[in-house]
């Protein structure tokens, strides 16, 4: 369930995470949850050991039963470096 939440923030802070949240793709909702999900846990109380990232959780076993090789990923740089 989603709630609606009213922040005030300084109006130069606020650019500057739109601008970050249109880079990355992300909605500032998004990003602020994440950060509060981070800090929190599910009763409310800061966390006394470390949270995989949002973002990292979604991204594990992206690769799972994908053919990488060292040569691939050294041939992707040296294109990328040229």
């Amino acid at each position: 369930m989603h709630t609606k939440l009213t922040l005030r923030i300084d109006a130069p802070l606020i650019k500057a995470a739109k601008k970050y949240s249109a880079i990355h793709g992300r909605s500032l909702s998004t990003l602020v949850a994440d950060y509060l999900l981070l800090i929190t846990t599910q009763s409310g109380t800061i966390q006394e050991k470390e949270v995989t990232p949002p973002l990292t959780q979604a991204l594990q076993g992206i690769l799972r039963g994908k053919k990488v090789s060292d040569a691939d990923y050294r041939n992707y740089l040296d294109d990328k470096y040229k």
